[in-house]
């Protein structure tokens, strides 16, 4: 399924009343959270979706947030979002942003960075298992490298599966490996047209 927002409810809901195997329905990742699959109920069991981080809360990082900011009372709303797949999802794109901020840094050698030199740090980004481990989120992502050939990531996915008695996802699949040549034709060849069409000249990576 291919979808956003509240027709992912809707879609679940009427694939249960047709009594489809839920096993079979996969969604990307924007179909994966627990607003899609909450308001079903037992009808969403065994519904699966693709994920490209790591889901629940046993990772270190989750203690610390424990620690200083819902004992502390400085948790958004009521707290109960912590872990949740959208939690995740935001706090691995912070994670993200916070490191390009931070190899930004480091290559321009001072801390009052400019957006060019912001822009550099993502142009770097280096996001290894080792890393994730010290950022207390050990096997959270695919580890990747931004290049100048590839903005994108490894392209890699993990398949999540709902358990509605629990009220949670999990993980059913370890990495799986998208098919990056016939993606990369087809990006290069759409970019090529849109250049052609719009007069631009494409860089190359040197």
């Amino acid at each position: 399924m291919w979808g956003w927002g509240v027709m992912n409810a809707v879609a679940i809901q009427e694939a249960a009343n047709i009594r489809f195997p839920m096993d079979h329905f996969i969604g990307i990742w924007w179909s994966g959270s627990e607003n899609d699959v909450v308001p079903v109920g037992d009808g969403a069991d065994g519904y699966t979706a693709l994920t490209f981080h790591g889901i629940g809360t046993e990772y270190p990082v989750y203690q610390d947030i424990q620690q200083y900011v819902v004992d502390r009372g400085l948790a958004a709303g009521a707290g109960d979002q912590i872990g949740s797949a959208v939690y995740s999802r935001g706090l691995y794109a912070a994670m993200l942003a916070v490191e390009a901020a931070r190899t930004a840094q480091e290559l321009a050698g001072h801390a009052q960075i400019t957006p060019e030199e912001m822009r550099n740090g993502m142009e770097h980004l280096n996001i290894s298992n080792e890393r994730l481990a010290e950022l207390g989120l050990p096997s959270f992502s695919a580890p990747f490298q931004v290049t100048c050939a590839n903005h994108g990531g490894p392209g890699q996915a993990m398949l999540q599966q709902w358990n509605a008695a629990e009220g949670r996802w999990h993980l059913i699949t370890d990495w799986i490996q998208s098919d990056r040549e016939l993606i990369g034709q087809l990006a290069a060849e759409d970019a090529a047209a849109y250049a052609q069409e719009n007069n631009i000249t494409p860089a190359t990576c040197n």
